[in-house]
């Protein structure tokens, strides 16, 4: 059943959230130890990389949505499991072409946000020095991921949401729920952060990783 929590009257919390932010987690350390040895010039790097590499590969999902696709496997795919008549090309290309509105969000929120993590991530090091990495890495996580996730769904189904439009209300609910996930997720992983620090300190050895966390706080 939907929890159907209502906030300040206006906002219905069910506890949906978008499928891009399951990977999250992912994103969240790697960012974080990325700022952590190689500084926000590093980050920008790898978050420009990453926008460029998204988008060549919803192009080539946008291209396969409009070329002719194949008799048999229209046929294969005619019904579906219940014995209904089954339009498996007007599935895919719903599905697939959705997410080129999506893309265009996702990119500028994922850009917007990776840059406030570094700068907020930065900012935060230069006053605390090298302790306190759960500080950094989860105040720099919290602020930057709060645009994140009401940006992404602005652009995506406000702007360029065309005739499924989201209202805002349920833009503001869906960006909480959304915030919420992402913002336990943060502290949840704070453990996690101090092992992959801890075994990449290791690898590195003490001097050689004291030398490039230095160098990234004395470039950035």
């Amino acid at each position: 059943p939907s929890a159907n929590i209502s906030l300040f009257d206006k906002y219905i919390l069910d506890f949906n959230l978008t499928a891009g932010v399951l990977i999250w987690p992912v994103v969240f350390i790697t960012t974080d130890i990325i700022n952590e040895y190689y500084g926000k010039n590093g980050v920008k790097k790898v978050s420009i990389l990453t926008a460029i590499l998204i988008a060549y590969a919803f192009l080539i999902i946008w291209l396969s949505t409009i070329v002719i696709p194949a008799d048999f496997w229209i046929s294969v795919n005619a019904q579906a499991p219940d014995g209904k008549d089954f339009n498996i090309n007007y599935a895919f290309t719903k599905i697939f072409s959705q997410g080129l509105n999506i893309i265009i969000g996702s990119l500028t929120a994922f850009l917007l946000g990776q840059f406030l993590d570094a700068y907020i991530f930065h900012y935060i090091r230069h006053i605390t020095g090298s302790k306190k990495i759960w500080l950094r890495a989860t105040g720099s996580t919290l602020v930057s991921q709060l645009a994140d996730s009401f940006v992404v769904l602005f652009i995506a189904f406000y702007v360029f949401g065309g005739d499924y439009k989201w209202p805002l209300s349920q833009i503001i609910a869906v960006g909480i729920i959304n915030y919420i996930y992402k913002f336990s997720i943060a502290i949840l992983l704070t453990p996690v952060l101090y092992i992959v620090h801890g075994i990449i300190d290791r690898y590195l050895g003490a001097d050689v990783s004291e030398t490039m966390i230095e160098e990234a706080e004395k470039y950035n």
